[in-house]
């Protein structure tokens, strides 16, 4: 009898999850139903595909969710983070294991006794960040204590970015996945990281000029910026003893400086909304946070206001976006600054029909073992193909569908509500990972610690 697995919601980062299992279709003797909002967006292969069935769900509609849940025998859930609630609970209501790419949610992990109980997997966290992060990171601490080290330093960083053969703007950045969170990034609280010992802290609005520095073989040099909170993991990695946590986003050098002169005006607001949004130019929007003046330019205003030469490549980075343009018009109504930035930058930023993503993931672990201090830098690097198998459709769908078929397989078997970082979940996928050219290289270096010079501002 073959065995049904559910995938709810069908976006960017689905065409290898789908081609993954459907290829697996005949020697696993699995069925994939697809179930999304708009099923007629799913390609015409997939859709025709003898092992697939498509179907229209709407996630707010209960009957049709249940219907197609109890239905199954594994749900994936591929739908924005907040509708996972509701999918966890009918999979716990009709004793189905569950999948996602998303953080773990307060909502989620309350299920977590009740989902132990039934002897349930609940699967998060299994994307690319988060997700290969976890199990890349875990397997080679694991390794280092299997050899008696001890963790003194943890650094790692992911970016979506745009591949080297595709970069050609100034910001040598184009969107590869939500543009709301890249806009959005940072906001919520300071960021907060243990460096040699002692907590830091940075501001939102210092964030975008306190950056580190790496250099990938290859691929030249980036920059990283620091996640909100890097210390959400040191319990379940085990790094209490680590004297340097700290977890950020990769961007070529010089995106961040840039990037700071929004956030500086103000354009990255998303608290208010303005009443006149729409129909606004978008020189009128870059005006909206600039003093008045009865005589300078809207372009003198604001070279006055950030100190930017014009001969300055920041003021290069500006024209590039057309925020002086009378003529173009931003059709939200009741904008948020955010809302009204986002749809710029899409318009510039958009990636061409030709264009290539890239993913870039890299760690850095210090550690002491019978008293000499190593380091070990590790990452990865994987290039899109097009617009539909994408490098971050590759390195989210793909995970998700391996640790799909262990769990079904009952290869994967302890219970709960989880991230993958036990051996029996991260091992067989970073191996299968690897077979699909998701791999990681390693380099002993000498053991630097933390590095103040690599910190700007």
């Amino acid at each position: 009898m073959q065995r049904n697995i559910l995938v709810i919601g069908a976006g960017k980062s689905t065409s290898y999850l789908q081609d993954y299992l459907l290829n697996k279709a005949l020697t696993e003797n699995i069925r994939l139903t697809i179930g999304d909002l708009n099923p007629r967006l799913i390609p015409s292969e997939t859709r025709s595909h003898p092992a697939c069935e498509v179907i229209k769900l709407d996630i707010n509609i209960d009957a049709e969710r249940e219907t197609a849940i109890s239905s199954a025998d594994i749900v994936i859930s591929m739908l924005p983070a907040r509708f996972h609630g509701k999918v966890a609970k009918d999979c716990l209501r009709f004793n189905k294991n569950l999948v996602t790419a998303s953080y773990i949610s307060d909502e989620m992990l309350a299920l977590d006794p009740k989902v132990k109980k039934k002897g349930l997997i609940f699967m998060n966290e299994i994307g690319l960040d988060p997700g290969i992060d976890h199990m890349s990171a875990m397997q080679l601490i694991n390794n280092i204590r299997d050899k008696g080290g001890k963790l003194l330093l943890f650094e790692s960083f992911t970016g979506g970015l745009v591949a080297p053969e595709s970069d050609n703007n100034l910001w040598n950045y184009k969107f590869s996945w939500n543009p709301r969170n890249v806009v959005l990034a940072g906001q919520g609280g300071a960021a907060k990281f243990i460096q040699e010992g002692s907590y830091k802290y940075i501001p939102y609005q210092k964030l975008f000029r306190r950056t580190e520095f790496m250099d990938i073989k290859g691929y030249g040099v980036f920059e990283a910026y620091a996640n909100r909170d890097s210390l959400n993991y040191r319990e379940a990695y085990g790094l209490h003893d680590a004297l340097t946590l700290y977890r950020g986003t990769m961007r070529r050098v010089g995106f961040s400086k840039a990037w700071n002169m929004f956030v500086q005006l103000g354009m990255t607001d998303d608290s208010y909304t303005i009443e006149n949004s729409k129909g606004m130019s978008y020189r009128e929007y870059t005006n909206l946070f600039l003093p008045y003046s009865p005589t300078d330019s809207v372009e003198l205003k604001l070279r006055h206001y950030l100190k930017i030469d014009q001969d300055d490549i920041m003021w290069g980075k500006l024209l590039e976006l057309n925020l002086f343009d009378p003529l173009k018009r931003i059709p939200i109504e009741n904008a948020t600054p955010a809302q009204m930035l986002q749809f710029i930058l899409e318009d510039s930023w958009t990636m061409d029909q030709e264009d290539k993503d890239m993913i870039v993931m890299y760690h850095k672990f210090g550690y002491e073992i019978k008293g000499v201090k190593r380091q070990i830098d590790s990452n990865m690097v994987v290039i899109g193909e097009n617009q539909i198998y994408t490098a971050m459709a590759k390195t989210v769908g793909l995970p998700v569908a391996i640790a799909t078929l262990l769990i079904l397989n009952k290869q994967i078997t302890s219970p709960g509500v989880q991230i993958p970082i036990a051996s029996e979940v991260y091992d067989p996928i970073l191996k299968e990972l690897a077979q699909n050219g998701i791999v990681f290289k390693e380099y002993e270096v000498p053991y630097l610690g933390y590095n103040p010079d690599s910190v700007a501002g």
